[in-house]
């Protein structure tokens, strides 16, 4: 209330700080306020108008300014500064006249195809995308007229098209009743649904706008995809319809935030004078957000410029058209080569009823494709390895001189010897095998025989991602024994439907570490790969001590397949460890025998070891 009294106060004030040209009268002000107060759409915003419009007319000032167009834009700043409303504007018009609305004259046929011809621009682009613009909203009743025509000359040409582009770019006048009538072409004739609600302030009364159950010619349904572009023009009617069907979830939004204008607006004569107020006397009240576009308008699912709108509307039609195509064959993908063949299966009949109900009716680009089949995959699945991934072809082989494959492993490689003779080894990353047997004396001499001799060792894999695990037999070996042949794994291939077994190797580059001496293994929720897999086997073999946190749960490295002849790439774990006798540790991780924040997990182990090799002294 405080505020609207400022209102009306400040504009009295306001009105007598200029040298006189003109009189107007006192009751200016307060008839301004009388006509928001019965018109505008928001009554909430007036509280306190009545008490305000009382102290004011007891002021006898006479207004004085220097002339009608600055009192007008006066009066304008602070009704839209003290409201909040930029539509809400008053005008000095003395040669005003009300525009009225003209009726369609009969006309012979040619001439009303001629006139439909001129302001909507219909076509049919590549891949049998319909292109429409209609700039005017005509009201229902006008439609209903012209229905056979508009039957003839544009839906019949549009009903075929797999999908469309609705143009509303240039849209900023139309009729109330054109709502529903539009929408109603892009659901379903049953159940109805409530798309609107207005509320008239002169008739303080609400209004519900309904899908209509029965309409001229068929409709477009709702299984096909339509995109309706947008600019800072499109205004009003059309934004009501935009709002509708973007929260309907039955169009993608491409373009520019809309003008943010209102469904009902009116000008209105303040007494007997030559001041006008333009009001939003009516409001529209969305019922699934319960908020209103007007004001602050549309904002479109995919902001791009309004030139460039077109071109992007078709770019989104055209990943959606592979779409199914994509889902289809990536959960074919995975039913032949996922590891796990049960799981393989349940996950891709999951992700075809994904597609039948609809879940990727909204993808923008094939980023948010690739986005969301990754979340999809591992929703389904809890794999993290089964994911969609780009094809980067693998760098050509580099000659590196002795001199700098010294210079790489020292990077690679982390080694410390701690108190009690107490070794210290972290790496991050497995390799393939052919390369590091290729380097296997140069990392027996610079990392390998520094940490040997120990007593014990600490093998620290908290940051290791994983990698290939064609090195995991011979890493495993340097632990054992070279008398005794140890069955480390079995690693089955689901394409081939081969088994392949691990064994320790009996021939090794440098001095084992044996069996004799004691081992721990740090883990964290970041081991993942390759390296679980180690951490795995030699946990299951009784041959070290797993300190830290579980494992990522990750899977054996995947491989890369092209779904269809598509450019979407699955990458998809093909190999899975023995869980004959039970679950291995893809997908769950490895738990450690003593649990310990990854961070904590060094001290932890060196303070195992210092108990046990301190005791002894």
């Amino acid at each position: 209330m405080a505020k609207i009294l400022f209102l009306v106060a400040s504009l009295l004030i306001f009105s007598n700080i200029f040298v006189a040209y003109s009189a107007f009268p006192p009751s200016l002000i307060v008839d301004i306020a009388k006509i928001l107060l019965d018109n505008y759409c928001s009554p909430e915003k007036m509280v306190g108008m009545q008490q305000a419009i009382d102290a004011a007319s007891t002021n006898t000032e006479i207004l004085s300014i220097p002339d009608p167009e600055t009192m007008a834009n006066v009066l304008t700043a602070g009704v839209q500064s003290t409201i909040n409303d930029p539509r809400l504007k008053i005008t000095h018009e003395p040669e005003y006249s009300p525009v009225v609305a003209p009726q369609m004259p009969p006309l012979p046929p040619e001439q009303l195809i001629a006139v439909l011809q001129s302001s909507i621009k219909l076509d049919i682009l590549d891949g049998n995308i319909g292109y429409l613009r209609i700039d005017h909203i005509l009201a229902e009743d006008v439609a209903e007229k012209i229905g056979a025509l508009l039957l003839e000359l544009v839906w019949n040409k549009i009903l075929p098209t797999t999908a469309l582009i609705f143009d509303m770019r240039h849209t900023s006048s139309g009729d109330i009743t054109g709502i529903p009538y539009i929408v109603s072409y892009f659901t379903d004739a049953e159940p109805l649904i409530h798309i609107d609600s207005v509320y008239d302030r002169p008739s303080n009364t609400t209004k519900e706008l309904w899908s209509m159950s029965t309409l001229l010619g068929e409709r477009y349904g709702t299984d096909k995809p339509i995109v309706i572009l947008t600019s800072r023009n499109t205004n009003g009617i059309a934004e009501d319809v935009v709002y509708c069907l973007q929260h309907l979830k039955r169009a993608t939004v491409v373009g520019e935030k809309t003008a943010g204008g209102s469904v009902k607006i009116d000008k209105i004569r303040v007494a007997d004078t030559d001041f006008y107020i333009t009001v939003p006397t009516a409001k529209s009240v969305n019922p699934i957000t319960g908020a209103t576009w007007e004001v602050k308008g549309v904002t479109p699912n995919v902001e791009v410029n309004a030139e460039d709108a077109l071109a992007t509307a078709i770019k989104i039609l055209n990943i959606r058209a592979q779409v199914p195509a994509i889902i289809e064959g990536a959960a074919n993908l995975i039913t032949e080569k996922y590891a796990f063949e049960a799981a393989g299966d349940e996950v891709a009949e999951k992700l075809k009823v994904l597609l039948a109900t609809g879940a990727y009716n909204t993808v923008n680009s094939k980023a948010e494709l690739e986005t969301k089949l990754s979340a999809d995959l591992k929703s389904l699945s809890g794999d993290k390895g089964l994911k969609t991934t780009s094809n980067i072809p693998a760098l050509p082989p580099m000659n590196y001189t002795p001199e700098m494959f010294i210079e790489l492993i020292k990077v690679s490689f982390h080694t410390d010897v701690f108190e009690n003779n107490i070794g210290y080894l972290r790496f991050d990353m497995f390799g393939d095998f052919e390369e590091v047997k290729a380097i296997a004396q140069i990392i027996v001499e610079h990392v390998w025989n520094k940490v040997v001799n120990t007593d014990a060792m600490i093998i620290d894999l908290r940051n290791n991602v994983g990698g290939p695990t064609t090195a995991i037999s011979g890493f495993c070996s340097y632990f054992f024994d070279a008398d005794t042949k140890i069955l480390l794994d079995k690693l089955h291939d689901r394409p081939s439907g081969t088994t392949k077994e691990l064994w320790t190797l009996p021939e090794l580059t440098g001095t084992r570490y044996g069996t004799k001496k004691s081992l721990i293994i740090l883990t964290s929720g970041a081991t993942a790969g390759a390296a679980e897999e180690f951490v795995y086997i030699m946990k299951r073999r009784g041959r070290a001590m797993i300190v830290g946190e579980p494992t990522s749960g990750s899977s054996h490295p995947a491989e890369t397949f092209r779904v269809g002849d598509s450019d979407v790439f699955l990458a998809v774990p093909t190999v899975h460890s023995d869980n004959t006798a039970g679950p291995a540790w893809e997908g769950t991780g490895v738990t450690p025998h003593i649990p310990v924040a990854a961070e904590a997990a060094l001290g932890t182990a060196k303070a195992i070891f210092n108990k046990h090799f301190g005791g002894q002294k």
